[in-house]
């Protein structure tokens, strides 16, 4: 059946209108999910001074008492500095106790710049790690297009000089299996800290992230709470403001701030700025007409229609990252 949200389409579709109510609820599901189905005393969450995670400690904080919540920097060899600068103004402005464990020494251990550097020399044998900085991000025209997703490596040496080659399936494998470790290194950590105060783990990827498989199987993607996985990042944004999020991270560009050169969201993975990423998802979720979508977004139904395909694409090759352990 088309059009399950029975609304006309349009740009506002996605503005939340009683945004007291939306909190009310996140703040009543979390305190009954971690007191009484978890029947834990509180909870941990890592902070990055990205938007997703302060506004989940800012609603974490309201609903568990600050008392009740730790908050954790993670940062390793290759995060900003400007990330715990702002992942401890987020602290200080909810009154949130903050910690760091810095994860580099556990990341050597696992050969994880090693087993990444290693494969980024073989598409570019002059790469140094002490010369360059790296990343790796889509190459495509968009998803408004059939080009399938590419993915490219570019080394930057210190003058700023920009080097990009496409990377073949078994490098990019490895560069993205060693980074990993990142992910899982920190929900380790995490972990450590819950059970050391019998605490919950809260989650903070957002409903694109959940449901486009943006998030590593048993490192970001795993925790006991996500109490913002049903929500848009526009909507992740009405909430900011209304909880008073500091307007330096409202501002702050979406990173993933995984390599050490700087990168986008938009650029690693969702090809397009979130406003749009949000309409558009919307819109192939709830089955609305490409026709109608088009007149509203400004593009034809042809590229419409191939951005629903592509997201069609992409749960189902994502669909591994979100099933539970298949047991006998």
């Amino acid at each position: 059946m088309k059009n399950k949200d029975k609304r006309p389409f349009s740009k506002d579709i996605l503005i939340i209108n009683d945004i007291e109510a939306v909190y009310n609820k996140i703040i009543n599901d979390l305190q009954n999910s971690v007191f009484q189905r978890l029947n834990r005393m509180g909870g941990v969450i890592g902070i990055s001074g990205g938007i997703d995670s302060s506004v989940s400690m800012a609603l974490a904080a309201k609903a568990l008492g600050t008392e009740n919540l730790l908050a954790i920097m993670l940062p390793e060899h290759d995060s900003s500095d400007d990330s715990a600068l702002f992942a401890q103004k987020l602290a200080d402005k909810f009154g949130v106790k903050a910690i760091t464990e810095n994860i580099t020494g556990a990341l050597e251990g696992f050969g994880c710049y090693q087993r990444r550097d290693e494969a980024v020399k073989r598409v570019f044998p002059e790469y140094d790690p002490l010369k360059y900085k790296m990343k790796i991000g889509i190459r495509s025209s968009g998803l408004y297009t059939n080009l399938p997703p590419l993915f490219s490596v570019t080394i930057i040496d210190k003058e700023g000089n920009e080097q990009s080659k496409r990377v073949p399936a078994p490098e990019l494998r490895q560069i993205e299996a060693a980074s990993n470790f990142k992910q899982r290194c920190r929900m380790s950590m995490l972990y450590y800290h819950a059970e050391l105060h019998h605490y919950v783990v809260i989650g903070t990827p957002n409903k694109h992230e959940v449901e486009q498989g943006f998030f590593v199987k048993n490192g970001d993607g795993g925790a006991d709470v996500m109490p913002i996985a049903h929500l848009y990042k526009t909507q992740v944004y009405q909430l900011a403001h209304y909880l008073g999020v500091p307007q330096e991270i409202i501002e702050r560009t979406p990173t993933s701030d995984t390599y050490s050169a700087e990168q986008t969201q938009e650029e690693f993975f969702f090809q397009l700025p979130f406003q749009q990423m949000d309409l558009l998802w919307f819109a192939f979720k709830n089955e609305y007409d490409p026709e109608e979508v088009g007149s509203v977004m400004g593009r034809t139904v042809d590229e419409i229609k191939k951005v629903f395909a592509g997201f069609e694409r992409k749960i189902m090759t994502t669909q591994y990252l979100r099933m539970p352990p298949i047991s006998y």
